[in-house]
């Protein structure tokens, strides 16, 4: 199996060893990196491109929130751990849709069930789903006029599967396999879509509610939205899956 590439940003030294430690006791990952603030960790995190980021709250600049916001708007399925010594922070980790909290100084064990439970959501290994609804009703079919540096391209909207960031731009994804890249923002798209179909499920994701294939957990605070006719998973929050069940009620 491959190894999950891995990094860590911490501005302690020696929390950095026994994060090193603990990953190399896991057996399953490569540390790719380690960075003292959330500059280096950006930039590490552009060359290396690491599966899943353990990261401080309190660092020297740019701290591990601000950092974890700029990484999920380059890769949103990037799996983001926070490891820090203050409980308070808990709230902001929350609103960054965090994998887990770290909560210094926490056991070793704690942090390889953390490390196991990363594995098992990178390696697709089956988590409990949740029961699916039945799909809504389809609207009758419209367009979106979508501009983009090439030109104007028109897209069915009963054709769109995924809206999401990526990389700093927004792409969508369509039934035929087709990409399209456009600098409109996703609340701009949103304004522009019908709300009983597309559906704002993350700050990162718009998704076509009659797509939906299955929700399964993702962490602690987050689920993942498996979608029909595609590999591109898409990511909701608690408060918003309770919101998706209100319009399946």
């Amino acid at each position: 199996m491959t190894p999950i590439r891995i990094a860590i940003a911490d501005d302690d030294s020696g929390m950095r060893l026994v994060m090193k430690k603990i990953i190399e006791k896991s057996g399953e990952y490569e540390l790719v990196g380690e960075a003292t603030n959330g500059e280096e960790m950006l930039e590490l995190f552009e060359r290396e491109h690491p599966q899943a980021v353990i990261l401080d709250v309190e660092m020297p600049g740019m701290d591990g929130i601000q950092c974890a916001r700029a990484i999920q708007d380059r890769a949103p399925l990037t799996v983001i751990v926070f490891a820090t010594g203050h409980e308070q922070y808990m709230g902001s980790a929350f609103e960054v849709y965090a994998f887990d909290y770290l909560l210094k100084p926490f056991k070793v064990e704690r942090a390889l069930k953390t490390l196991a439970l990363i594995s098992m959501r990178l390696n697709g290994e089956k988590t409990p789903a949740v029961p699916k609804k039945p799909a809504a009703p389809r609207p009758a079919p419209e367009r979106l006029m979508l501009r983009h540096k090439e030109g104007v391209s028109f897209i069915d909207l009963e054709d769109i599967l995924l809206i999401q960031r990526e990389d700093r731009m927004t792409v969508i994804y369509t039934e035929d396999g087709a990409r399209y890249i456009t600098s409109d923002s996703l609340s701009e798209l949103e304004e522009r879509l019908p709300a009983e179909v597309f559906f704002r499920s993350h700050k990162s994701y718009i998704v076509n509610i009659n797509q939906i294939d299955s929700i399964t957990p993702y962490g602690r605070w987050t689920y993942v939205i498996k979608l029909r006719g595609t590999q591109h998973d898409a990511l909701i929050t608690h408060e918003r899956f309770e919101e998706l069940e209100k319009l399946f009620a």
